[in-house]
This record gives C-alpha cells, structure tokens and sequence, in this order.
C-alpha cells in the first residue's frame, strides 16, 4: 500500500491559485537563487508547456519571481514581486517556449546572473501539491527535490573526489541520506548531489571546497 500524506492531499500553504503553478513555481526558483551567490541582478525565466500557456493568468510569473528573491511559497509578497523586483534592481523576463514539447508540463528554465558575473542555468518541473524537482543544471542532467539539506558540488569527474567529499562529512557528524553523481561525460564536469537528514554545517562548503577539482560547492538547506 503506498502512503499518502495530509500534504499530498490538502496541498502547501500558498499564495496563489494553483499549487503546480504558483506553489510549485516558487519552490522551483527558491531552490534556484540558493544555488548561485547573491545579489542576483538579471534573471531570465524560460516556460513550457502548460507554464507556457497560462503562466499570467495564474501567477506563475509572480510566484517565479517571489522565488528567485527568496520567498516562501506562503509569502504574501509574492503578490508584489514585479514592484519589489524593481526595487532591488533585478533585471527579468518571461519567455515562453511553445516549440520544445518533449518536457514535463510545468517545466521552467532558470538563467540567473549575479552582481560579480557569474551565471548559472537551472532547469525545474513543478510536480503538484507544491513540490518540485530541479532536473538540470546547466547543460548536465540531474535529480534534486530540496526536500532534504543538501551539498551540490561541482567538480572535475576525477579520481578521490568523492571520498574527498564523504570524508569532510564524515568529520562533521553529518549522516548521509543520498549520494549521487551526474556528469557530462568521462573527466568531464560532474555535480556530486549529498543529500542529508540534518542540516549541514556552515564550514561544510569550505572544506569541501579545499580539493583541487572542486570548482564550487553551494549548500541548500530547506
């Protein structure tokens, strides 16, 4: 018998009239903006499918926006992300994408630029009842749901960086729910995605940081 929780039915708290499409978008574009250094100053929103067709009528590019600036799905300024936006000095837009069909219906991709240059494209799907997956990160293919602290590392597909990368945790007591690996090709760019079942310490991502095929590391806590 599979299980079926009380969120699973009654959905999160939300701002908004849909839970795919203003829930679950805000959830895609906060998962977003941690994975990328603040102040972000342009932001470029890329929808399909059904997020394509409907995304003014039901909010989703202010639940996308409110997101990417950090709020929760249940932020009552959500409703006034395009003013605060515009206050903060973010740069965006909303693209939609009606020629790209073979994707999740509620698929957005993320371009983000911050305040020292450096970019980073994220790609999410909005799953219903608020959840959310990130299925991309730049051009690599991956599997992230933000429902647990996690450790994304970005480094060269190199021999010892994945006992580099259980080792800095095992000396920080931190117990290891899921580990995986997702990589352009053979020595190419990978992402080592360490999901755990408490919340990792700040000097994680330092330390972590200190191998020489590891580019960068950013720590996601829910």
């Amino acid at each position: 018998m599979s299980f079926i929780s009380v969120f699973d039915v009654l959905g999160p708290n939300m701002i908004g009239p849909s839970s795919s499409h203003t829930a679950g978008a805000a959830r895609i574009a906060y998962l977003a903006q941690k994975m990328i250094a603040g102040p972000l100053v342009r932001v470029e929103f890329i929808l399909y499918g059904s997020f394509a067709r409907t995304y003014r009528g039901h909010g989703t590019d202010r639940a996308l926006l409110g997101g990417i600036m950090g709020f929760d799905t249940d932020d009552e300024r959500i409703r006034d992300s395009f003013s605060i936006a515009q206050e903060r000095g973010i740069d965006f837009s909303f693209t939609p994408n009606g020629e790209e069909t073979e994707v999740h219906p509620n698929t957005v991709d993320i371009h983000m630029v911050n305040g020292s240059g450096q970019e980073l494209t994220v790609r999410g799907e909005s799953l219903g009842g608020g959840k959310a997956r990130i299925c991309r990160i730049n051009q690599v293919e991956v599997d992230f749901t933000g429902e647990y602290s996690a450790a994304i590392v970005i480094h060269q597909d190199r021999l010892g960086v994945a006992a580099h990368v259980t080792s800095v945790l095992s000396r920080h007591g931190v117990n290891i729910a899921f580990m995986r690996l997702f990589r352009e090709g053979k020595g190419d760019i990978a992402y080592t995605i360490v999901e755990s079942d408490g919340r990792l310490p700040e000097a994680v991502a330092g330390e972590l940081r200190e191998n020489e095929n590891v580019h960068e590391v950013m720590i996601v806590q829910p």
